[in-house]
């Protein structure tokens, strides 16, 4: 009869046997995208031998660098090994360039070797631009272990190599514009382009729609580039070009005896006009140097509501006529 112990052990080994990662060999290496993490196991892993000394129980992992190229940082973190006499508990991770073939002579290393059995990070030589590289994570045996660790852990990659947000694709910078307003988004560097929300958009699918938001809206764009999907933010501001008050007093008290629409002097082409509930004009000017008073040709209108339509007339451009309502109380 097996005791206990034994018993665990020939299960383990039997599970190191058979589950095999699907990363364990080059050709079938998984893709790592920046700042994105990977969850991993090497577990079972017996395609290759360590590229590290003292290593085994190797899986793949590969990336492409960005246009620029430069150094990259891999950050092993999570690890979590079994508690199993014998074993090691610690990884240890390199990274090689390669022309692909996937044959060991071809491999070049990168890096120095890192290990550790804590979170750690390890930081390659500057790299090509817009070139294949690959990470090699493999088990520890060492410390008068008999056997490789073989582990849980997350991977992730970053750095200036690395980063695509920002650097090959980018959503553009940030705009402000008035209400009613709009303007021309302009993402970059995308192979597709997909815009959430929609909400104001002129199409949702390009790289550079056109954006009417009634309010300030963050917009994301989404692309593919390399395998990975990878997604930038632009906001655009929506701010109130003029505020218009919608009540005035003209009963020569001094206080509130005129109509105020603040900032209206930014707009000196403004055109201002005012119907009574008749659809008669009562008011119009162009530029408001002089506030309404609240008279229509000298003669004071009475105690009622009356509606507006102020455009703005901007040198750039038009934007939508404010319309509504003003009251005066007297």
């Amino acid at each position: 009869m097996l005791r206990a112990t034994s018993l665990f052990t020939f299960l383990l080994a039997a599970v190191l046997c058979v589950a095999q990662p699907p990363n364990d060999d080059c050709n079938d290496a998984a893709l790592l995208c920046a700042d994105q993490p990977l969850t991993g196991n090497n577990t079972g892993a017996t395609g290759w031998p360590g590229f590290c000394p003292g290593t085994s129980n190797v899986v793949w992992y590969s990336f492409t660098t960005n246009n620029q190229g430069g150094t990259v940082d891999v950050a092993v973190s999570g690890i979590d090994c079994p508690n199993v006499a014998g074993m090691d508990n610690e990884l240890s991770v390199i990274l090689l360039s390669g022309d692909g073939s996937c044959l060991p002579a071809s491999f070049d290393a990168e890096s120095a070797c890192v290990a550790d059995s804590v979170d750690f990070m390890m930081t390659s030589d500057p790299l090509a631009p817009n070139t294949q590289y690959w990470v090699v994570i493999a088990g520890e045996q060492d410390n008068g272990a008999t056997q490789a660790a073989q582990c849980d852990f997350n991977v992730e990659i970053t750095g200036p190599g690395a980063d695509i947000v920002g650097v090959d694709f980018n959503a553009g910078p940030d705009v402000e514009i008035g209400e009613g307003q709009t303007i021309q988004l302009d993402a970059t560097g995308g192979t597709t382009y997909s815009w959430t929300p929609n909400t104001g958009l002129s199409d949702d699918n390009v790289e550079d729609p056109f954006a009417t938001p009634n309010e300030t809206t963050l917009y994301s764009v989404t692309t593919t580039i390399d395998g990975c999907t990878y997604t930038d933010e632009v906001l655009v501001e929506v701010i109130r070009l003029i505020e218009i008050i919608n009540t005035f007093t003209p009963n020569g008290d001094g206080i509130n005896d005129t109509w105020t629409i603040r900032d209206i002097e930014d707009y000196p082409n403004a055109r201002i006009i005012v119907y009574d509930r008749w659809g008669q004009r009562v008011y119009s000017t162009t530029g408001y140097d002089e506030p309404w008073d609240g008279t229509n040709d000298g003669a004071k209108l009475p105690t009622a509501t009356y509606y507006y339509h102020i455009q703005l007339n901007k040198l750039e451009g038009q934007v939508p006529p404010f319309t509504g309502s003003v009251s005066i109380i007297r």
